[in-house]
């Protein structure tokens, strides 16, 4: 067997992915070097790692093995990295963070720039993901650190307290709804919405919502973030769902109105989660304490 540290990265990336295309994007490569990479490891081992199929790709038994060594000998890397970026200059270490949509837009911006502003050494590798993800990826040993809603399942991680996020539905001014009462969540599925790009956290969830309950949000149209989102909805393009922190931070606007949902997910709290605060890296667990506080 001859494989790099790229190739570890690549293969975990295409599984995170569920596709080459979208592996090899994230880890920086070409799909010609990417698919050339993979083709090569299974060629040393004698064996296939991937299953390919139309909707994508899945590990073999041999390709789940191998997955379950690459996080760990990467996650040792890493910590080597890290530790040395306290001695060594030049030598940089770094932090996997997964949040979802809110952590993402509302919350982290400024802090994270005001940390790496203060530690030069250190990458930041942010993605955004549903939190139901972001735990499994934690309990996988995919990410150092995770920023979850509450409403999910922690069982085997650490949490911390991060921010109290209620979500929020707001309407174009004169909307029949829009009488200052908390309204449930299947009331307004005979209005149209206007949502967020379908890949968002947030978007995954509330769609996630409605299928519980037997039915669909009426997508009209859709916008990259909240921003875009709160415009539309104040001239009369439809309903929405965000987080009340897109709002506090924007004028009063006589377009939109904002009334609180009854749902007990929307009430929601923000978690800082990992496997092991303590057992983290030198830099994961500075970053830890850094959002915490």
């Amino acid at each position: 067997m001859h494989f790099d540290l790229t190739d570890l990265r690549l293969y975990l990336n295409i599984l995170d992915a569920g596709n080459i295309t979208a592996g090899a994007a994230r880890s920086h490569l070409s799909l010609a070097a990417a698919s050339a990479r993979v083709r090569t490891m299974e060629a040393s081992l004698g064996i296939d790692l991937l299953e390919r199929g139309r909707r994508g790709v899945t590990p073999t038994p041999a390709g789940k093995a191998l997955a379950q060594h690459a996080r760990i000998l990467l996650q040792h890397t890493e910590h080597l990295q890290q530790d040395l970026a306290e001695y060594a200059r030049g030598v940089k270490g770094r932090v996997r963070l997964l949040c979802n949509t809110s952590a993402m837009t509302e919350y982290l911006p400024e802090p994270l720039a005001d940390f790496l502003k203060t530690h030069p050494n250190l990458d930041i590798d942010l993605q955004e993901l549903p939190s139901s993800r972001i735990t499994h990826a934690l309990r996988q040993g995919a990410a150092d650190l995770g920023i979850i809603s509450d409403a999910v399942d922690t069982d085997g991680l650490q949490a911390w307290p991060f921010r109290d996020d209620p979500l929020v539905l707001i309407l174009p001014a004169g909307h029949p709804l829009a009488d200052n009462r908390a309204v449930r969540f299947s009331e307004t599925f005979g209005h149209d919405y206007v949502g967020l790009n379908a890949s968002s956290a947030l978007a995954i969830h509330l769609e996630e919502q409605a299928l519980h309950i037997g039915s669909r949000m009426q997508i009209r149209i859709r916008a990259d973030g909240f921003d875009g989102v709160i415009r539309m909805v104040a001239h009369g393009a439809g309903i929405a769902i965000v987080p009340k922190a897109a709002i506090d931070r924007r004028p009063p606007e006589p377009g939109y109105h904002c009334v609180p949902l009854q749902e007990a997910w929307a009430h929601r709290a923000l978690l800082l989660c990992a496997r092991n605060f303590e057992a983290l890296p030198a830099y994961a667990k500075t970053l830890a304490r850094h959002l915490a506080d």
